[in-house]
């Protein structure tokens, strides 16, 4: 019999458009096979969505109770970097100035649309995703982990205003975790991919969030 307890996230009430975003992907690397499965469901995801191949960042740390720290560290990073990105008011007029110029000096005057710069975003990240799994094993560790972790990520998103997807596996068997990661080996299959609601998720809830900060709610 399959496990009940494994759903899948039912569709948005509406579709959201990732095209202009930004998504952070972390994950630790303990049980490869499962993280494997859970960073393949989410960037497919994502990108069925419209989220541009090069604007997925992908990185790890060992463990899953590095997550928060890195997830922080990220998304601040990814704010320092759009603004070092961002032009100046004196560098942007002298800019398309020059810019101008040299497009009436080319075309005596006509018109010329400049082509748009094309490329990874340098923009801020508008969701993240923090991937781990947890196994229980025969002492606490399991238990101060999850909590720690969990508690982690809750207090990152609140503190950056970034929305934290939590994708952290907390299962007690190898199994659970398998089958929860789509890459089950009982006789019901393998399961269902929860990096695949993940990534509808960071989607749903990056877009919603640029729409609160600019006070539609």
């Amino acid at each position: 019999m399959a496990d009940a307890t494994i759903k899948g996230l039912p569709p948005p009430p509406k579709s959201y458009d990732g095209s202009s975003h930004r998504v952070l992907i972390v994950h630790a690397r303990w049980n490869a096979t499962i993280i494997d499965a859970l960073v393949s469901g989410a960037v497919n995801k994502l990108k069925e969505q419209g989220v541009k191949e090069e604007n997925i960042v992908i990185k790890s740390v060992p463990g899953s109770y590095e997550l928060p720290f890195a997830t922080k560290q990220l998304i601040s990073g990814a704010q320092v970097q759009s603004s070092n990105s961002a032009p100046s008011l004196l560098n942007a007029s002298t800019t398309n100035l020059v810019n101008l110029l040299s497009n009436e000096a080319v075309s005596g005057g006509a018109s010329i649309t400049p082509t748009p710069a094309s490329g990874a975003s340098t923009g801020p990240f508008t969701s993240a995703i923090a991937i781990g799994c947890l196994i229980k094993g025969s002492t606490m560790h399991f238990e101060y982990i999850c909590d720690a972790v969990t508690h982690g990520l809750m207090k990152v998103q609140l503190e950056t205003g970034t929305p934290v997807i939590f994708g952290v596996l907390t299962a007690l068997t190898d199994d659970q975790a398998l089958d929860r990661a789509g890459v089950g080996r009982g006789p019901n299959g393998k399961g269902h991919n929860h990096g695949e609601d993940w990534g509808l998720a960071a989607v749903e809830l990056g877009a919603q969030t640029i729409e609160w900060s600019k006070g539609n709610i």
